[in-house]
């Protein structure tokens, strides 16, 4: 899969109109945890998200304004790892850690 990256606070603003038009996914990552590393591992090998679908990856600790504007914006409280989808500019399902499955997000779609 391809990743969108998230390195500054233009690209969250773009991601965040782009989902007025299609739904956005945005992964939050620690590289610095293991089960944050098995979670992305587990979201490229299960997306079965349709292409129109735009995974956005963000390591968290090297643009921590980034994470803490993601969390602003969207009212949702920080977590590492997290997988985020976003439609209309609003998250419309957030899962955390061991809970991170991009197959859950298919019903939202």
């Amino acid at each position: 899969m391809d990743w969108n990256a998230l390195e500054s606070l233009e690209d969250w603003a773009a991601a965040r109109e782009a989902s007025h038009a299609e739904p956005v996914v945005v992964f939050k990552h620690s590289t610095r945890c293991s089960i944050s590393r098995m979670a992305l591992k587990l979201t490229e090998q299960r997306w079965e998200l349709p292409a129109h679908i735009k995974p956005f990856l963000l390591d968290l600790l090297t643009y921590r304004a980034v994470s803490h504007a993601i969390a602003d914006d969207l009212q949702t409280e920080h977590q590492s790892p997290q997988l985020l989808l976003i439609r209309n500019g609003k998250t419309v399902h957030c899962a955390n850690h061991s809970n991170i499955d991009p197959v859950d997000l298919l019903p939202y779609l």
